[in-house]
């Protein structure tokens, strides 16, 4: 029988598939009497050894649910402060963000530093390492440091962490305040021009998903908003779509929460030409979804899925790279380009205030301002309108043509060249567990095309029939 290497309490080591080492700790029992466990991430064993001794030391003087004590570690407080205090106040996504910045970073890095000894210096050098190399997974991919923002992110969970223990007076100051992150920018926001935006729905037709890009063209809905949204949510007799509902990943399985934030949960009215595209659309989706899964039953698009799908859109399309996000900004742009005002973009795009709206669009508010100065003053003094005031131009229509796809889409048949004057064209819907199939023939691939189309649009009226008389029957 193989002798244990750890002492019973002492926890385990073990090497992970992906070549990483893994520390697990047992820190309790839930209310099924099941192990609850904590763990830490290392590249060696060696250093796998020493951040799970770091992780014990520093839990050991932690007293779940009883008052903390003056002489405890930081890491004690501060999985005391998120487990009693943090973590029934955030949304899962955020509890799994939290956790990992603290179980996977701070504690095993500072959790040994007795809670009235952690100094200014002791928190800068951590935030220079993590810089230098604290990243622990896709090192290849991503560089060995952790990026400015999961830094500042560390920095900030400190700072709360501790100005609590400042409140209960367990220690004078907050070395946390006196510490510099790194400064974070914004991701640089991307908008698609009028042609731009043509290229992509023609292509979105052929890559199936016209109507999702149409609807966050036409809303601006965060891509968590949008794949959560329900054929109840729409009323289609007066156009007013309910947003009440997010799509995210959370510790890798797909979750369904709350919106954003309380000004998240809004009402929009739909134009009408989008509303009709999609009441056609529903007469195709047999799901509660408005964007359903087409692997699993019962279940709404992965985002990580329609990130993909939009970046071979954009590829084929000839558009430039952007973020699906960067489809909101294009819809809020357009939206004050074309005169709304920022009190009604802000509840549209559910932001908190108008003040954030101002903020993030100020770039295309000073562009309105100015051409309303110009207005006032050609209106005023007489002035001829300068060549950069003057009104845009109407778009015009692109001669884009959609880049088809290797594979011919599901339900659409199949066309063969027979030889150089004859097309033949197939199509063969399985129907109670039978496949019945017809040809087409023509002279050209186009006319085959549409003689295709026409055989399917046919059968499909008489399958459907044969299953209402098997109904009634």
């Amino acid at each position: 029988m193989a002798k244990r290497k750890n002492n019973r309490g002492s926890g385990s080591v073990y090497l992970r598939k992906d070549g990483r080492w893994e520390g697990r700790y047992v820190i309790g029992r839930n209310e099924k009497g099941l192990p609850k466990t904590k763990n830490v991430l290392a590249k060696t064993k060696r250093e796998c050894e020493e951040k799970l001794k770091a992780l014990r030391d520093s839990l050991k003087t932690a007293e779940p649910e009883q008052r903390p004590k003056a002489d405890m570690t930081f890491g004690a407080w501060l999985d005391h402060w998120y487990q009693t205090e943090c973590k029934s106040t955030i949304r899962p996504k955020t509890q799994a963000d939290y956790e990992n910045r603290i179980y996977q970073h701070i504690i095993p890095e500072l959790g040994h530093i007795p809670l009235t000894k952690l100094a200014p210096g002791d928190l800068q050098q951590f935030y220079i390492r993590l810089k230098q190399g604290g990243r622990l997974l896709r090192r290849s991919e991503y560089g060995p440091g952790l990026s400015d923002r999961m830094v500042k992110s560390c920095h900030v969970t400190c700072r709360v962490a501790l100005d609590k223990a400042v409140a209960q007076g367990l220690i004078l100051k907050n070395p946390a305040l006196v510490c510099k992150a790194p400064a974070t920018h914004p991701k640089e926001m991307q908008v698609l021009t009028q042609e731009e935006m043509q290229r992509l729905l023609i292509q979105a037709r052929e890559n199936d998903c016209f109507e999702l890009l149409l609807l966050e063209l036409s809303t601006g809905l965060r891509r968590g908003e949008l794949l959560a949204l329900q054929w109840d949510d729409l009323d289609f007799q007066t156009g007013t779509l309910k947003i009440e509902r997010q799509v995210q990943r959370v510790k890798g399985a797909l979750t369904v929460t709350q919106p954003k934030t309380r000004s998240s949960n809004r009402t929009i009215i739909l134009p009408t030409p989008v509303l009709d595209i999609l009441k056609n659309y529903r007469q195709g989706i047999n799901s509660q979804w408005m964007f359903p899964s087409p692997k699993k039953e019962d279940s709404p698009l992965d985002p990580a899925a329609v990130r993909k799908k939009l970046a071979a859109v954009l590829e084929r399309a000839g558009c430039k790279h952007v973020r699906f996000h960067d489809l909101r900004h294009t819809f809020a742009t357009n939206a004050l380009e074309h005169g709304m005002d920022i009190k009604t973009l802000s509840a549209v795009i559910g932001h908190v205030s108008s003040a954030t709206t101002l903020n993030v669009y100020a770039h295309v508010t000073d562009k309105m301002r100015q051409s309303a100065a110009a207005k006032i003053d050609q209106a005023i003094a007489k002035v001829e309108p300068q060549p950069e005031t003057a009104a845009p131009k109407k778009p015009t229509r692109t001669s884009f043509q959609a880049v088809k796809g290797k594979y011919r889409k599901p339900g659409t048949g199949c066309i063969t060249q027979i030889n150089d004057h004859l097309w033949e064209g197939r199509y063969s819907p399985k129907v109670n567990g039978k496949r019945i199939a017809r040809n087409i023939y023509a002279t050209t691939e186009a006319e085959c095309e549409k003689k295709l189309a026409m055989l399917i649009a046919q059968m499909k009226e008489e399958i459907a029939e044969l299953r209402t008389q098997k109904k009634v029957s």
